[in-house]
């Protein structure tokens, strides 16, 4: 909870600019006051219940707008302190006014951004891992980054890492007492069983760690790179993906220099379309750099998209037939209007490439639906998985829960082992901002009963 002498923070929570309506939120000791003095009213009204109210200015007076107001006092408030909120018109000028009004009023200062939230971290109404689905729920742009964003919001994550923290803790807390009380009356066989207990956390944070990483892709985009000789139409895919002029498109050969990058919703998810220089040999310095930064973007991509000229004579690159070899690059064969409607080229192994023709649109819905198969299995994961991981803080502080315990089993005494399965307990509270030694002692006296 809030200091009372902590100052009471206010600021615009909805989007600057004009629009139908604006929300300023207050929050701390003085919300109720400042809610009161300028809603002209003599207490608060009843909480969570809005009510028409004249903002007036509490120095000269002045009508500023005619909206609603809400309180919510502490703890039962999205900051855990008491928190007021001033519903007005949208206006610049509206908004301007009340702002003003409230800085002029004793003890109330702007928020800084993030500062609401931060509260409701202080206040734990929201672990670290919260706090970051809430910003990723704010920033979604597709259906399956909100579900992402609102699932870790919700506190999947952290039930999941919690639960492990728990069984660290009740772990480290039981080797304790056998190292500090072993005078007492403690179970033969704890210590086999701690053991057991470590192997078990260490192998399912292994398993967790090992998944590939849906959550980052989901969050960040799954990169897609468009590779393929010159000429091959790279760049009017690109185009036709984004429904825009993204990329320049041009007959002359080598016209794409450098990565063109263009965003997508693709059936739900973000796809990071990626269009590179043509794949060949070339004695221009600057187009040999856009080559070689098209295989590094090709190396770095989560999936990758051949495109090759069904209409050309020319034998391939040795890189692009390399590529062509691949499994899992997906191979479409364009200017198939060009080639006569004849079938499609069977590669190597088997595989027949995707036809398209981007000069009359055909093969393009079928194209799109193999895209967004693959884009799915990438980013989304199976029904009943465990939530995945969103960021590399939270891949990080794994690993070293992990690599920590993984010493603890090798180590040779038992206060190694209580010093490591700290580190471990430590790193994994680093997750969700819970670090708390108090957690031992609650832990040993409720299941021991020392001194009892």
């Amino acid at each position: 909870m809030t200091h009372p002498d902590a100052p009471t923070l206010f600021a615009l929570s909805t989007a600057p600019g004009r629009a139908g309506v604006a929300v300023i939120r207050v929050s701390g000791p003085r919300a109720g006051a400042a809610l009161c003095a300028l809603a002209d009213r003599p207490a608060p009204p009843p909480p969570r219940r809005a009510v028409r109210a004249r903002f007036r200015d509490p120095a000269s007076g002045e009508i500023l707008d005619d909206g609603l107001a809400l309180f919510f006092p502490a703890p039962h408030s999205f900051t855990g302190e008491d928190v007021a909120e001033l519903h007005g018109h949208g206006g610049r000028a509206v908004t301007r006014a009340i702002l003003d009004a409230l800085a002029g009023l004793p003890g109330l200062v702007p928020a800084e951004p993030g500062a609401f939230t931060r509260r409701a971290f202080e206040a734990g109404k929201l672990d670290l891992t919260a706090v970051e689905g809430l910003a990723d729920l704010i920033d979604a742009e597709t259906a399956a980054q909100r579900r992402q964003a609102l699932r870790q919001r919700d506190g999947a994550l952290a039930r999941l890492t919690d639960g492990w923290r728990d069984r660290l803790v009740r772990t480290l807390a039981h080797l304790e007492a056998t190292i500090d009380f072993s005078d007492e009356d403690l179970p033969e066989a704890l210590l086999p069983a701690l053991r057991t207990d470590m192997t078990a956390l260490a192998g399912e944070i292994a398993a967790h760690l090992a998944e590939p990483p849906r959550g980052e892709r989901l969050r960040d985009g799954v990169h897609v790179a468009v590779l393929g000789p010159p000429n091959a139409g790279k760049s009017s895919l690109v185009n036709a993906l984004a429904r825009r002029e993204a990329a320049i498109v041009s007959a002359l050969a080598g016209t794409t220099r450098d990565i063109v990058e263009v965003h997508l919703d693709l059936g739900g998810y973000p796809v990071v379309l990626a269009d590179t220089a043509g794949l060949r040999d070339t004695a221009d310095l600057i187009e040999r750099e856009g080559v070689r930064r098209a295989h590094a973007r090709a190396d770095a991509a989560d999936l990758r998209l051949l495109l090759l000229d069904g209409a050309a004579a020319d034998p391939l690159d040795p890189a692009v037939v390399d590529l062509a070899a691949d499994p899992e690059v997906i191979v479409v064969l364009n200017k198939m209007d060009v080639r006569g409607g004849a079938p499609p080229a069977v590669l190597s192994d088997g595989r027949a490439p995707l036809p398209l023709s981007l000069a009359t649109g055909a093969g393009l819905d079928a194209l799109l639906a193999t895209l967004s198969t693959r884009v799915r299995a990438l980013a989304e994961a199976g029904v009943g998985a465990p939530p995945p991981l969103t960021r590399a803080r939270h891949r990080h502080a794994l690993a070293e829960t992990h690599d920590a315990l993984v010493r603890a089993l090798d180590a040779p005494l038992p206060e190694l082992v209580a010093e490591d399965l700290r580190l471990a307990a430590r790193a994994l509270g680093r997750l969700t901002g819970r670090v708390d030694v108090e957690d031992l002692l609650d832990v040993i006296f409720r299941d021991f009963c020392i001194g009892k």
